[in-house]
């Protein structure tokens, strides 16, 4: 009876339907189909794990790209560093001042594998071209991080380490929430990224002039670039958002004298871990267990 139904239902409806064993049931599909139709509208259909409506329904079906899965899959396989067990990204990596070190030891660390990326294809450029880069480990390539539509060169949640080092405050704080989101999607569960820039009151602010003030703690220097002094707290809340949990975050606080010059300098940074979760928390579950009821 059961095969009968079944049978019944393909023969009725022209997509296909992904189901579990608990809509295996009649009853179970129409209360399935009800959901569907109440949240995304009665020309929408769902079909493997995705809603589509009519027309979209058409183009999936008449678009011959997505009868040879193989072929993206086969694309997707073979990013740099895709044999790789262990995963690192610099973002902002300049002239390859972390990158070299990094390269120095990994290049006797099997399965391990660099990526550096910059917004400067000059420094991407001098990077590729220093005698220690080998592509067999290491991947630069020149990237805008604050470009969301701009895709990495490998697929998300293959990172292990993220390196964001003196980068965030360059970007305008409007942009900043954005620019984390996106890298957080990097990271596989477990994954960590590091984080060190400007603190609140480094010396440096103190020194800004009149003019050089863009918007609250956010400044331009004489060369044009422009820098952001973070408290801990405004690092946490932002990284908190994009789903990532702290691990250490800190003010780094250190005396610096230039003996030559007789000058005092009180140097302010904030260094921080925050990790990506391995598990969705209880309260998250259940959000998703209000929004999609059904599976």
């Amino acid at each position: 009876m059961r095969q009968q139904l079944k049978t019944e239902d393909r023969s009725s409806e022209h997509t296909k339907i992904n189901t579990t064993n608990s809509f295996s049931h009649k009853n179970g599909m129409k209360e399935r189909e009800k959901y569907w139709k109440k949240s995304y509208g009665d020309d929408s259909t769902f079909a493997q794990g995705y809603v589509y409506n009519k027309n979209q329904s058409k183009s999936v079906a008449d678009n011959p790209q997505n009868q040879n899965c193989e072929e993206e899959v086969g694309r997707l396989e073979s990013f740099p560093g895709s044999d790789a067990t262990y995963r690192i990204l610099e973002v902002g990596c300049g002239a390859g001042n972390s990158v070299f070190p990094i390269l120095k030891v990994i290049c006797n660390t099997p399965g391990t594998f660099l990526y550096c990326c910059d917004f400067a294809s000059g420094a991407v450029e001098l990077v590729k071209s220093h005698s220690s880069y080998n592509s067999a480990w290491c991947s630069a390539f020149v990237h805008d991080v604050c470009d969301d539509a701009l895709p990495y060169p490998f697929p998300d949640e293959i990172l292990d380490v993220i390196l964001l080092v003196f980068v965030l405050s360059t970007i305008h704080p409007d942009r900043m929430q954005g620019v984390i989101n996106r890298l957080a999607k990097l990271l596989k569960p477990g994954g960590m990224l590091l984080f060190r820039d400007y603190g609140r009151y480094d010396t440096a602010q103190l020194r800004f002039k009149k003019g050089h003030c863009l918007s609250e703690n956010f400044y331009v220097r004489g060369d044009g670039t422009r820098v952001y002094f973070f408290t801990k707290d405004e690092i946490r809340n932002m990284f908190n958002l994009a789903g990532l949990t702290e691990v250490q975050n800190l003010v780094d606080r250190r005396l610096q004298v230039n003996r030559k010059k007789k000058v005092k300098m009180q140097r302010v940074w904030v260094q921080s871990k925050f990790q990506k979760p391995l598990l969705l928390s209880v309260n998250n579950s259940e959000e998703a267990m209000k929004k999609y009821p059904y599976g």
